[in-house]
């Protein structure tokens, strides 16, 4: 047990990096949409690498071809719609505000169930309503600072990837053959996004012209501990405790970690502010709501 938390807290961490390293390519000059189409454009060659043991990537490329729109369409809004305008979001204020907002895709993932002909879970719907209120709280902190021109945009576009998310992961989950692990699926998205990240870094490159080489660094970063490292942690650490449903609701808890990791890695070394007193209960609630609903799930 001890093990499963240890590895899930470990991928709170590598996951915390993909905010903070957004914010420094934001503050070191770089163009949001080179940040977010670098990470994508990097992660193809490694969740191929991931996907083609035992033949997987031969499977993957099958199914694709006799599926296609489906998977352009859904892979397009899952990776494509959910990172671009989280990533542009991280231009509009420190990495923490950015990470703790980002939990509203919990509260998303719970309002789309009826789509997939579920009923939306009472308990859980319950702490989606703490998780709200933490977010209502840190953007009235937020205001205070960074004024309507900032916080409302970045709200609009935290709001677009929290609900692109769940929507694209889960109609993709539905596609694919019960048979793919996780690693073909994410090879697959990744593969059948890369129209819409392809022409993300051609408006990029036409208007900003190509990204520094401190920029490549971090994208590369990112995919890696994000896309790669942070993945396989997690993976790990749930498949440790899949046999018990309070172990498992308990590592799935420990991605409340990323906004603590997040802030403590925005201050040191971005120089961020702390948030305000407000802002740190909003953060409280956000954190105590994502691990009710963790074990909430698990009941």
């Amino acid at each position: 047990m001890k093990k499963s938390i240890f590895l899930g807290m470990l991928a709170s961490l590598f996951f915390a990096a993909t905010f903070v390293l957004n914010r420094s390519m934001n503050l070191g000059g770089g163009y949001w949409l080179w940040s977010a189409s670098l990470r994508y454009l990097f992660m193809l060659p490694m969740t191929w690498a991931l996907a083609s043991r035992r033949g997987g990537v031969g499977a993957v490329l099958r199914e694709v071809k006799a599926n296609l729109g489906p998977w352009l369409l859904w892979s397009t809004v899952g990776f494509g719609l959910f990172y671009a305008p989280l990533t542009w979001a991280s231009v509009y204020g420190e990495s923490w505000f950015v990470a703790a907002t980002w939990q509203l895709t919990i509260v998303a993932g719970i309002l789309l169930t009826p789509l997939f002909g579920k009923k939306i879970p009472g308990k859980n719907l319950a702490c989606s309503g703490v998780i709200l209120l933490g977010v209502f709280l840190l953007q009235a902190a937020h205001f205070r600072t960074m004024h309507l021109e900032g916080t409302l945009p970045a709200l609009v576009l935290i709001l677009i990837a929290a609900f692109s998310y769940p929507l694209g992961n889960r109609k993709m989950m539905a596609c694919c053959p019960a048979e793919f692990s996780t690693f073909q699926r994410v090879f697959g998205m990744t593969l059948c996004s890369m129209p819409f990240w392809l022409l993300m870094s051609g408006i990029a490159l036409a208007g900003h012209g190509l990204p520094s080489a401190g920029q490549v660094a971090q994208g590369f970063t990112v995919a890696l501990f994000s896309g790669v490292i942070a993945t396989l942690l997690f993976f790990e650490a749930t498949n440790l405790s899949k046999h018990d449903a309070r172990q498992l609701a308990m590592v799935e808890a420990t991605q409340s970690g990323e906004v603590l990791f997040t802030i403590l890695g925005g201050v040191l070394f971005l120089g961020d502010s702390l948030p305000t007193a407000v802002g740190f209960a909003g953060i409280a609630l956000i954190v105590a709501g994502m691990v009710a609903n963790s074990f909430a799930a698990a009941r």
